[in-house]
């Protein structure tokens, strides 16, 4: 009987090595005789979803992917957990290795899942990228929340400072409810990241022993950082009490899941959390004493210190000590020291829209909406809007915004700046000594994180060569598309080009598509098109293997889809491919700022095409534009 295997593949928000990876697995598999069905979870969701009787039946599992797969449907089964690349580059030591009879079963003893969850679990990975993986998943759910109770409080205080406080001569019913409801939403923030940290670790007992220790730190001022300790001490607990109750009698699994592991976990983590925020009460007044000591002292010194306290924790207790330090001073008249201490809670929300803006590619649809809407929230003192974007490189993005916010509360303090307020952000405009100074002070700091920010987010894209696209994936066809661009490939006989020797790189390659491009009709501005592409590399190379590259740009000059495929007489040698070999042929797509889920399916359906061997092997060999044409439409 013919062995059935099954494999997942995924990268974080890529196409082609996503079906790349699904395309060698199966022609591996096939050399072998084995049976296998690859689920795919790219651009557009997932797809060739696996059964729950398919999973039953398979004799092993390969899960080759960079991103969430929920692992426990295969809880039982022999399995191998591997990077993408792996997936293209070993398919043959993948296959062999599943089918060897020195697999142990995976997670023996736990009970297999089948719905999908967020998952994590011993596997081929290194242990910081499990890290990074629990910690992203707290961050992901904790986003909404920061954005939804910011952003009511940001409007909240537009209709005055304080009048969302009864009693005040500016109260308003209305900023009233804004308040409370922001406010409660913004006290989720921490429980939430802690919890969904423990969930990616424990699953559902680690996300209520997570939601509990994180009240926990919330309730005890230790900030988001004691979210995230929170959040890893309460899944690692629960993984140690799974441990040691592994014993058990499978008859107590109910009880260990709904009573054991809860009520255990939440004495344990609870406990060692409150002897964590204990101590933080008097580093806190300690801290307070320290600070009011140096109002005193030069600007430079005391806008260093103020600002890098301010945005190290961004509402937790060392931004308070400096907080309630200015708000003490203003009683006594003192609205120079206020004036630093807003700058740089204000800085660091602006400082994370700069540099989405900056790095727009870079960054994910969901993560470039939160940098837009911390524009909002910064100007109205809401720091807590560079939470999410802090935890994700704490050790990386921290120490840049203590940067920008220390240039802003330096700039205040030498330029002699007085704040009245204690809060309200760029509200309090009109009480400012020197307004325009003061926002000038606050952008020039924001600006200087938001560029390092920036540049270190390009960086870490180009040194992880994620495959992203940028794509607006939307069921329905954009307004520059006709019906035959769905339905049919966008490749004609016009845009094959044969043995040019022009092109020695890839600069010379996208001014050449642009070129014809525009020739064409396809767009509008060369340089547009030229620029988009180079972002598009920025992210990671679209060089795949064999001699191919398939660089594709999104940008509103485009007009018009547009397929084109350029052979080359030399070779491009300034383009990183998978197997470090230069690229002879390049395979281009043209789409509209309004693309839809179509585009998705050209690019998968490219990368699939040029797993086969035969297509790869007509390309090379094709000495005429309809060679090429018939290679490219052959079924893959």
């Amino acid at each position: 009987m013919t062995k059935k295997i099954i494999a997942a593949t995924g990268c974080p928000t890529g196409i082609a090595h996503t079906f790349m990876a699904k395309k060698a697995l199966e022609d591996a598999a096939e050399k072998k005789g084995i049976s296998i069905k690859v689920e795919t979870h790219g651009q557009v969701g997932v797809e060739n979803e696996l059964t729950d009787q398919e999973i039953e039946e398979a004799y092993g599992v390969i899960i080759a992917a960079d991103k969430d797969v929920d692992e426990d449907r295969f809880i039982g089964k022999r399995v191998i957990k591997v990077s993408v690349s792996k997936g293209i580059k070993e398919p043959d030591e993948l296959i062999k290795k599943i089918l060897s009879d020195d697999l142990p079963p995976f997670k023996e003893g736990k009970q297999r899942s089948s719905g999908k969850g967020h998952n994590q679990s011993e596997s081929e990975d290194s242990y910081l990228h499990k890290i990074y993986v629990y910690l992203m998943n707290g961050v992901s759910h904790m986003i909404p929340v920061v954005v939804a109770g910011g952003v009511l409080l940001a409007v909240s205080f537009m209709f005055g400072i304080h009048s969302g406080e009864p009693g005040n001569a500016q109260f308003n019913p209305f900023a009233f409810q804004l308040k409370s409801i922001g406010a409660i939403a913004m006290g989720l923030m921490v429980p939430i990241l802690s919890a969904y940290i423990a969930e990616a670790i424990g699953k559902r007992p680690g996300l209520i022993v997570g939601f509990i220790t994180g009240m926990i730190a919330f309730t005890n001022g230790t900030g988001f950082l004691g979210g995230i300790v929170s959040g890893f001490l309460s899944g690692y607990i629960i993984v140690l009490l799974e441990y040691l109750m592994k014993n058990l009698p499978k008859q107590l699994d109910g009880l260990k899941a709904i009573f054991l592991l809860p009520v255990l976990g939440t004495f344990a983590g609870g406990l060692i959390m409150f002897f964590l925020s204990a101590p933080m009460s008097t580093i806190n007044h300690g801290m307070m004493n320290f600070v009011a000591g140096l109002q005193n002292s030069s600007p430079f010194v005391l806008g260093l210190v103020i600002g890098m306290m301010c945005a190290f924790d961004m509402g937790g207790p060392i931004n308070k000590a400096a907080y309630l330090t200015g708000t003490a001073l203003l009683a006594q008249g003192n609205y120079f020291f206020m004036a630093g201490v807003s700058a740089a809670c204000i800085a660091p929300p602006l400082a994370t829209g700069f540099a989405v803006l900056f790095a727009k590619n870079a960054y994910t649809v969901e993560e470039r909406n939160a940098g837009y809407v911390n524009f909002l929230l910064g100007s109205t003192h809401i720091t807590e809007g560079a939470i999410p974007f802090a935890a994700k490189k704490p050790l990386i993005v921290i120490p840049f915004l203590m940067i920008g916010s220390s240039i802003a509360a330096i700039l205040t303090y030498y330029m002699k700046i007085q704040v009245p307020a204690p809060h309200g952000g760029f509200i309090i405009l009109p009480i400012v000594n020197h307004p325009f100074l003061w926002v000038m002070d606050i952008v020039i700091g924001a600006l200087v994180a938001g560029f390092l920010i920036a540049w270190d987010q390009k960086r870490t894209a180009r040194k992880e060569n994620r495959s992203r696209s940028n794509f607006v994936s939307e069921p329905e066809k954009s307004e520059n598309e006709t019906n035959d661009e769905q339905e049919l490939s966008l490749l004609t006989i016009d845009n094959i080009y044969l043995e040019n020797n022009q092109i020695q790189n890839k600069k010379k390659l996208f001014h050449f598509i642009a070129e014809k491009a525009f020739e064409k009709g396809y767009i509008m501005d060369r340089q547009a098109l030229i620029d988009a592409f180079d972002a598009r590399e920025s992210l990671g190379s679209t060089g795949m293997e064999g001699g191919f590259a398939i660089p594709h740009a999104q940008t509103p000059s485009i007009k018009k889809s547009a397929m084109f495929v350029i052979k080359t007489n030399g070779t491009i040698n300034d383009w990183k491919t998978l197997d470090g070999q230069p690229v002879t042929i390049v395979i281009a797509y043209l789409i509209p700022e309004n693309g839809s889920a179509a585009h998705m399916h050209y690019l998968s359906d490219m990368a699939q095409k040029l797993m086969n061997q035969q297509v790869v092997n007509a390309l090379h060999n094709a000495r005429t534009k309809a060679d090429v044409f018939h290679a490219l439409n052959v079924s893959s």
